[in-house]
């Protein structure tokens, strides 16, 4: 391991920082400007630029014969959107959600994720996976925009902006809007490549799996896009960019990623068993316990954001556990079963219990 590795490493997470400030400044701000709400420009252009390196080292996994990283990029990816992202954005400052997200988005992205599931099932994406996939993506992405641009709040939004000070929609203000976006999604591709290219060497050096390295050192590598950008934005008090980032990233890389994959691979994408066994459930898992949370008093709390932090941490353990056939791996299992799952689970849906007992009490 030289000290070029390290190098990369380190450069990488210093560009993918600055890439993520140009990036939400020129979101937030082009939002205003052409009259979309900061929630679907979240959703969508923050979302999928962030997503660009999972497209980029999927596509090239699935075409260079390693599947494995190709799928357990795009489940790692999900995994840690969820609970490391939304955990550290939460522990920061507690997330107000939009209503939207939990009337349409999020059960979107669970039907997204349990379609992405089944049709894993089989131990292959093909084509015909592939094609359904990327269908969706492009009609979610269609509707988004559409009904962003009949939304009375993102017009009154604009406006307000507008008469506050804010720049005027001129050709001049949206090149520089999306000028700031472009380079910053650059620096965002360009950081993620040298990040992941010294954290793949150190894998190989130390001899993990390619399923492990995607779901681990892949998965959050091509992640630290949507790291850097969802807490940037948190605190800058961009907080609806925040979160729609990661529902957009997921909803993108179950359909978008793993359906272009698919389309483009020959013979499609293989699924190993383990991953059918374990990942694919815990992707799913994660995708729904979103609801509950976001449904309580429509807010990510700093304890939830511990619960979420918690649960990543667990996987973690597990797969490194697994990975190193270690002894102690049954009873860890055990641990995890009987004592952390349903300490996590049983908190939020107390929680959720407690804010409708107090809804009604209210009303």
């Amino acid at each position: 391991m030289s000290a070029i590795t390290i190098a990369l490493l380190i450069g990488g997470l210093v560009i993918l920082t600055f890439g993520a400030d140009l990036l939400v400044r020129g979101a937030s701000a082009l939002a205003i400007v052409i009259g979309i709400s900061p929630l679907v420009v979240g959703l969508t252009v923050v979302a999928y630029g962030t997503s660009t390196p999972e497209l980029a080292v999927s596509i090239s996994a699935g075409l260079g014969g390693n599947a494995d990283i190709a799928v357990a990029n795009v489940i790692g990816s999900n995994t840690f959107n969820i609970l490391f992202i939304l955990g550290a954005c939460a522990l920061i400052a507690p997330l107000a959600v939009n209503r939207q997200l939990v009337r349409f988005d999020v059960p979107l992205m669970i039907c997204a994720t349990l379609l992405a599931t089944v049709l894993g099932l089989d131990g292959n994406y093909g084509f015909i996976d592939g094609a359904i996939l990327t269908a969706g993506i492009l009609a979610y992405t269609s509707y988004s925009i559409w009904k962003s641009r009949r939304d009375e709040r993102a017009d009154k939004l604009s406006k307000e902006a507008l008469e506050a000070g804010d720049p005027k929609p001129t050709p001049r203000n949206i090149a520089r809007d999306v000028g700031l976006i472009i380079i910053g999604l650059a620096f965002l591709a360009l950081g993620s490549r040298w990040f992941v290219q010294g954290a793949v060497e150190i894998a190989k050096f130390l001899g993990v799996s390619d399923i492990v390295i995607g779901l681990t050192i892949v998965a959050i590598g091509t992640s630290l896009p949507e790291v850097a950008t969802s807490i940037v934005a948190t605190m800058k008090g961009q907080r609806e960019i925040a979160i729609g980032n990661v529902i957009g990233s997921n909803l993108y890389n179950v359909l978008g990623i793993l359906g272009v994959a698919a389309l483009v691979t020959p013979g499609g994408l293989a699924v190993a068993p383990s991953t059918i066994a374990v990942d694919l459930p815990v992707m799913l898992a994660v995708a729904v316990i979103c609801f509950p949370v976001f449904l309580t008093k429509y807010s990510i709390d700093r304890w939830e954001g511990m619960v979420f932090m918690t649960c990543y941490i667990t996987y973690m353990v597990y797969l490194i556990l697994a990975a190193s056939s270690n002894a102690s791996l049954d009873y860890f299992v055990s641990i995890v079963t009987w004592g952390i799952i349903p300490a996590c689970v049983g908190s939020i849906l107390l929680s959720l219990v407690a804010d409708m007992r107090s809804s009604r009490g209210a009303a």
